[in-house]
């Protein structure tokens, strides 16, 4: 797709190239309009009418503030919304607000910060959500609750790769309608029961999970076994042991049933108590035999004293006489 700069493309209506932001170039063969690298800070303004896909890229646009998109209160025909490098930190309530057509939304490689749990409100049709390497700690901890908004329950792909999670950032799937969830490369250690339910209750999502560090110990037991008897996870083949050391570079569906079993690892241990507790007894037996028998012992011990002495005194007599020719005689 070539962009072209409005005042000279022969597509453009003049009512429409005076409507094209100064910084943006806009097509109205494709309905596009390309703000690249502008630096502005603001949301361009006055979009033809016509447009069904704004690129905005290379800006510093901190803030999606209240109908970013539509000052004015007009709804605009924009179905695709490409916004990634562009610093953006924060999005207000009802940022979208006049974009009821919106099918793709990319916020990808920005820098979210505070993300309001009306920040979705009014994007009944959008489809694709993507946020690949853009939240922050504090903006991953409040995106559950804008995603728990009924205003995506038509959202079918929503990919929150890159982003260092360490946990699954859903607190309800039945407002959604998704059909996958990328959750490649962040920072996820196990899938915990609650969450296994909850895809196990959409048997038509797929998810993705390649690239975290998963700890292979009986933690994940319920996650293993998930693996290895659904078909649900995409990537499963991709997912890799990260902990502990032994364990590392292993693909989490091949390890053994009993090194994710929890009963097994519980019974160890107990059996490993159990053995401490038993030596520890025929420990005391033991030292308590010996202070009974103390006298006898005494006795035994003073025994064994005399007759080594007997006999060595003896072994001395005879090795006088094999060294002394005089007293062997005598002997005789």
């Amino acid at each position: 797709m070539r962009l072209v700069n409005p005042s000279s493309s022969p597509l453009l209506l003049r009512g429409d190239a005076e409507r094209c932001p100064w910084s943006c170039s806009c097509l109205n063969s494709t309905a596009t309009v390309s703000c690249l690298d502008s630096q502005e800070t603001d949301v361009p303004q006055d979009l033809p009418y016509w447009v069904n896909t704004l690129i905005l890229r290379g800006s510093n646009v901190s803030t999606l503030r209240e109908c970013a998109f539509s000052p004015n209160g007009t709804d605009l025909e924009i179905v695709t919304l490409l916004l990634t490098h562009n610093n953006i930190q924060t999005i207000e309530p009802y940022a979208f607000l006049g974009l009821p057509r919106l099918r793709m939304l990319d916020l990808s490689h920005n820098r979210l910060v505070a993300v309001s749990e009306m920040a979705f409100y009014g994007l009944e049709e959008l489809r694709y959500l993507h946020l690949n390497d853009t939240l922050t700690a504090f903006g991953a901890g409040q995106l559950s609750r804008a995603l728990s908004t009924e205003s995506l329950r038509n959202l079918h792909r929503l990919e929150l790769s890159g982003n260092k999670l360490t946990i699954v950032p859903l607190v309800r799937l039945d407002v959604l309608d998704l059909h996958t969830l990328v959750l490649t490369n962040n920072s996820i250690e196990a899938i915990d029961k609650e969450n296994i339910t909850s895809f196990s209750e959409f048997r038509k999502l797929r998810v993705f999970l390649a690239q975290n560090p998963f700890r292979c110990t009986c933690d994940i037991e319920t996650f293993y076994h998930w693996l290895r008897n659904s078909s649900q996870c995409g990537d499963a083949h991709y997912l890799l042991c990260s902990q502990p050391d032994g364990k590392r570079g292993i693909p989490v569906e091949r390890l053994r049933h009993e090194d994710v079993d929890c009963r097994t690892a519980e019974l160890e241990a107990v059996s490993y108590v159990f053995l401490g507790i038993v030596l520890a007894l025929i420990g005391v037996v033991f030292l308590m035999v010996l202070y009974l028998n103390r006298g006898g012992i005494k006795r035994w011990l003073n025994n064994i004293h005399e007759a080594c002495r007997d006999q060595m005194e003896v072994y001395h007599y005879r090795y006088e006489q094999d060294s002394d020719p005089r007293l062997a005689n005598v002997a005789v």
